[in-house]
């Protein structure tokens, strides 16, 4: 994969985007269960990383020499498994099958399912799972570059502290952090229940390169992991978007944080966003 682009990949990469959330929100109004806010905004986050930046390939999933993804935000699954099933790493008709017994779409990420590198779940053990797998990277003269996804509200974990501090000791400059920065978690806004600002100086104390971006721009974040790629420490990408992007219903609303599976509203709000869309 490239970090370099052209306008065409910019229009692809976008197209691209719609069909993910399309297959999600069909998802979510099949299973009436899973986490929608999350998952709609970080879909032009995966969007760049899986078709353009990633080096992965479904015919190998596990290669030796693949880049590495780290969805430390595991409720945002739905999303990664579109991409997952898109990409070919796996049968699309397993989709239908998310959070069931036996799939391979289970609740939060699984190493069983192809495509995965890393469970999650339990917030705030992705960055140190991440870092670990970009100093195996560095020990071993390797250059697969080693990507994670962090919440705002999972900053909140002191774990997420500890690891930024050693992947800063050790110089991780093949590691990229990305933090889906909606300001919302499941009970508020994230700087009403605990503040994480100012969000960039405290990443830069800890010795990280900070860029900023606009999480729901392909063009910007292919940008800033152009510009991560050059710095000499490990970066992190702090993703400014919304929560529950692209369906307007749900759009910067803590509620969508975890979809409501007992009531017949999330059914039929989804069909109406499904009506919007072919209205367009």
């Amino acid at each position: 994969m490239s970090y370099y682009y052209t306008e065409e990949d910019v229009t692809r990469l976008e197209q691209k985007s719609e069909e993910i959330r399309k297959t999600i929100m069909e998802l979510f109004e099949r299973t009436r269960m899973g986490h929608p806010g999350g998952s709609l905004s970080e879909v032009e986050i995966l969007v760049a990383l899986y078709y353009h930046i990633l080096r992965v390939n479904a015919e190998n999933p596990k290669d030796v020499l693949r880049d590495r993804f780290v969805l430390s935000k595991g409720h945002g699954s739905p999303t990664l498994y579109a991409i997952l099933a898109d990409r070919g790493f796996f049968a699309k008709e397993e989709l239908a099958s998310f959070r069931q017994f036996g799939s391979l779409c289970t609740s939060y990420p699984d190493m069983r399912t192809p495509g995965i590198d890393m469970v999650s779940g339990s917030l705030g053990n992705g960055l140190s799972a991440a870092a670990g797998m970009a100093l195996c990277a560095k020990r071993n003269k390797e250059d697969w570059k080693t990507y994670v996804l962090l919440g705002d509200g999972e900053l909140q974990e002191g774990l997420v502290w500890e690891a930024a501090m050693a992947a800063a000791y050790h110089r991780l400059d093949n590691l990229v952090a990305i933090i889906d920065n909606n300001g919302l978690q499941i009970n508020g806004r994230v700087n009403e229940i605990m503040t994480i600002e100012p969000l960039p100086d405290k990443w830069k104390a800890f010795g990280w390169e900070v860029v900023e971006a606009d999480g729901h721009s392909v063009k910007s974040l292919l940008d800033a992991c152009h510009i991560a790629m050059k710095k000499c420490a490990p970066t992190v990408i702090i993703a400014h978007t919304v929560k529950g992007k692209g369906v307007h219903f749900m759009e910067d609303i803590a509620y969508w944080h975890s979809l409501t599976p007992n009531t017949d509203l999330p059914a039929e709000r989804m069909r109406e966003y499904f009506d919007r869309r072919q209205e367009r």
